[in-house]
């Protein structure tokens, strides 16, 4: 099969992007308000590429111009061609990989709402408690990004904890930040009813959902058992008073989503729903990539929530993410919600990690 030709591409996409310009400049197209929007949509994505193309060519131009005055007689002038060559080239590795990132295609998650769930697992009481460690870091990263939080479901232990909480993230490009976060968390430090001052070591589990509007997942209200009942626990005088709880169940998969934090049974089923929805849209997603080959899942990674991917050491004041092998001796940091030192690496690796499994030969034309 023939390499896959960037050039080629580019040219195509140049050719696009000269289509539109015209096609925007037409009094049809102007007064076209919906047809204009998609035009001018998607000259405005184009952009940048062929901003980096143009600067590709001319980076190949002075490439070739300082090649042809290495035959030059003067050794002085080969000297400086050889120096320029070694810039030039080093400054089109970077154009090129940035018009790679460019070319990639895009998530459709990733403009979307989370619905982000934080677990408890081994630890017990110590990990309830740094899952709501986790639950106000995340609650702050969303602040500095100026996103809403809004709580959906909690289980909150006698000292301040969570056996589990869940809570949707609303803001512009809340998945692409924070989609990396899925897996278990771990940590070490000691805890405040140790007396003897050991570490203990604890995990929490967490997943990151993209919220599903109704057109994301088509649901059946007869594949729905719905049940209310009585809330329990903090609360308010509603509590044990009125049937506001409910637990709805998606029989065809089992999924089962309760929800009791609202005084309105309406409220309480609206919330569940956004959680069933999200559970399904996640499971779709699941079994569409165990269709990929392990060649290429190998590549980007299987994001299974089963891996350990971090773990924060408060002695140490260190946080390590074994995924990219960072360790950052920042914690206070980061738990006050600078994530941006970890969520920047991140991405960055995962979009090298695209690109070889975009360009060593998955992308032949």
């Amino acid at each position: 099969m023939p390499k896959f030709s960037l050039d080629q591409k580019l040219e195509e996409l140049q050719e696009r992007y000269d289509t539109l310009s015209a096609e925007l400049s037409r009094r049809e197209v102007i007064n076209d308000r919906t047809q204009y929007t998609r035009y001018a949509k998607e000259h405005a994505e184009l952009s940048k590429i062929v901003e980096l193309f143009q600067k590709k060519k001319s980076l190949d131009t002075q490439l070739e111009e300082n090649k042809e005055l290495l035959h030059d007689p003067d050794d002085e002038v080969r000297e400086l061609a050889h120096e320029e060559i070694r810039n030039l080239q080093e400054e089109l590795k970077q154009v090129t990989e940035a018009i790679q990132r460019a070319l990639l295609p895009k998530d459709p998650n990733d403009e979307k709402n989370i619905v982000m769930e934080i677990r408890a697992g081994t630890g017990g009481e110590e990990a309830a408690l740094f899952a709501a460690e986790l639950f106000r870091m995340y609650s702050r990263f969303a602040e500095k990004n100026r996103w809403k939080v809004d709580m959906l479901s909690q289980n909150v232990t006698g000292i301040g904890g969570f056996k589990e909480v869940i809570f949707l993230v609303e803001g512009k490009g809340a998945y692409s930040q924070l989609k990396y976060e899925s897996g278990v968390h771990r940590v070490q430090r000691v805890p405040e009813t140790e007396s003897q001052g050991r570490i203990h070591t604890s995990a929490v589990t967490v997943a990151v959902l993209p919220e599903a509007e109704e057109v994301d997942v088509e649901i059946d209200p007869t594949d729905l058992e719905i049940d209310v009942y009585r809330s329990s626990g903090p609360g308010g005088q509603h509590v044990n008073t009125t049937d506001s709880a409910v637990r709805i169940t998606h029989k065809p998969t089992g999924i089962v989503v309760t929800c009791q934090d609202e005084k309105s049974q309406h409220k309480n089923k609206a919330k569940a729903m956004k959680v069933l929805r999200a559970r399904l849209l996640d499971r779709m997603e699941q079994e569409q990539h165990r269709e990929i080959s392990e060649k290429r899942r190998s590549m980007v990674g299987t994001g299974d929530r089963s891996e350990r991917i971090r773990t924060y050491n408060y002695p140490q004041n260190r946080v390590t993410d074994h995924r990219i092998g960072l360790t950052l001796y920042k914690l206070d940091a980061i738990l006050e919600g600078e994530l941006s030192q970890l969520i920047e690496p991140l991405t960055a690796h995962f979009e090298a990690e695209r690109l070889k499994a975009g360009y060593d030969g998955a992308e032949d034309a």
